[in-house]
């Protein structure tokens, strides 16, 4: 299977539902939103599945794209998609791992975007949060965008984040956090 970013490039994705591609017209939302901020960034795509919204940040200039999956197979795919939109001057990495654990492996590091999908059902949602702000991965102009069910409701004010907006597109919500001043 495959599906469609950004400059009409093709995508691998794995079969079946082991991991669920974000929609074209979510990650068409996010990008709007964070138009103007993409090129030259810092992006973390966390439960990267199969790398979209890390590739996407790739093919509209980010700098620097690290993605976090648990799934060995799905870090295969993501290593060939990423590998397939990065241009000179851009550079990529991706981890196979708890992505909590592999957070910490990080808190040298600062972020302009952090893109956060885990699955629906999980109980990630508190603890990679709460991960995020501890270790300050977030940079200080910088944003997180959550994707979750529209029935879930994200905590706000969690240590050093808060909700800036929030967004609904169908089935799928998303939650952005910005750093508390």
């Amino acid at each position: 299977m495959s599906l469609r970013i950004y400059g009409n490039r093709l995508l691998k994705t794995l079969p079946g539902q082991a991991t669920r591609p974000t929609l074209a017209r979510v990650r068409e939302a996010v990008f709007n939103i964070w138009q103007g901020t993409i090129e030259g960034c810092r992006w973390l795509d966390l439960c990267a599945g199969s790398g979209s919204m890390g590739a996407e940040a790739l093919c509209r200039g980010a700098s620097y794209v690290v993605g976090i999956e648990k799934s060995s197979r799905a870090c295969s795919i993501i290593q060939q998609n990423w590998q397939q939109v990065a241009q000179a001057g851009q550079t990529f990495e991706v981890l196979r791992g708890d992505v909590v654990q592999r957070l910490k492996t990080l808190s040298a590091e600062k972020f302009d975007r952090i893109y956060f999908d885990p699955p629906y059902a999980s109980d990630l949602y508190d603890s990679v949060i709460e991960a995020i702000a501890q270790y300050q991965l977030l940079d200080e102009d910088g944003e997180l965008a959550v994707e979750h069910s529209p029935d879930r409701s994200l905590n706000d004010g969690i240590l050093s984040v808060k909700i800036c907006r929030q967004k609904v597109y169908g089935n799928t919500a998303l939650t952005f956090y910005i750093p508390m001043s």
